[in-house]
């Protein structure tokens, strides 16, 4: 069995450990972009009478917390969020930030500070853990959300031009993204070092999520004379020839011109052994 994360100190009993608290504006822009264009978010943000949010693990500043709410209420103007870190101090950095009662900050962990909301973002919380105490935080985070609610858990690097998410219901998880700047890659594979903790120990011969980079990366080739273009026309047309080859891309065409590309989890679910 997979052992509990630790509790930090305090009366709180805040599930989870201190992260390094790295952010930058704009970092989580990639994943914010796609959760608004998402008709499953979308979806759950309207269905839900209260649009509680949670962003998970904030870091040192709330700045990338602020960019959610705002991106999101474009979806529904009317949403709550959330701000929850495990540190006290960065709790009480981000008062400034503010709006109550549509903005707010508290101290909390996995254990979402005893709130209920239809979507969770956790976003480079996972990496410090284990792949089978990331899974059990997924279990964890899955079973406080609100009926029909969501959960999306990825990494990117530091100024959010590689990443790569998961989303998740109340059953398990749904879809796997790759979004990347194209020009900042010199082939797909690069973001394989942002992979989320449950497939980046996957990514060696036989497991799934490393035959979808191999055959990205071989998309990406073929597609080298499109270069001439410029780096998104290239990725697009890499997209467009995994779909032809039989992947089960679930976008289209407008999201890859973003440098995205989504797939059902089980195209990359982890190989079980025995």
């Amino acid at each position: 069995m997979a052992k509990q994360p630790r509790l930090a100190a305090g009366r709180a009993r805040a599930l989870g450990l201190p992260t390094r608290g790295t952010t930058n504006p704009n970092r989580l822009r990639r994943v914010d972009r796609w959760m608004v264009g998402s008709a499953a978010v979308r979806r759950a943000l309207c269905s839900n009478a209260d649009a509680l949010l949670v962003d998970l693990g904030y870091g040192a500043t709330p700045v990338t917390t602020v960019e959610m709410a705002a991106r999101l209420r474009v979806v529904r103007p009317d949403l709550r969020m959330v701000g929850l870190e495990l540190d006290p101090e960065r709790v009480a950095a981000a008062e400034h930030a503010a709006d109550p009662p549509l903005l707010t900050f508290r101290r909390g962990g996995f254990e979402l500070a005893g709130l209920r909301p239809v979507l969770v973002r956790a976003f480079n919380v996972l990496r410090q853990y284990s792949e089978a105490d990331a899974l059990q935080a997924w279990d964890g985070l899955r079973g406080r959300l609100t009926p029909g609610g969501l959960l999306v858990e990825g990494t990117c690097d530091e100024i959010g031009r590689r990443c790569c998410w998961v989303l998740l219901d109340e059953t398990g998880p749904l879809t796997f993204t790759i979004a990347c700047k194209p020009s900042d890659i010199a082939t797909p594979s690069d973001v394989a070092e942002r992979l989320p903790k449950a497939l980046i120990h996957r990514n060696v011969p036989g497991e799934r999520v490393h035959d979808l980079l191999l055959a990205l990366d071989d998309g990406w080739a073929t597609a080298a004379p499109y270069a001439p273009f410029g780096p998104r026309a290239r990725w697009v047309e890499t997209c467009r020839l995994l779909a032809e080859r039989g992947w089960p891309v679930l976008d289209d065409r407008r999201r890859w011109r973003l440098g995205e590309i989504t797939f059902p989890w089980s195209a990359v679910a982890p190989v079980e052994v025995g």
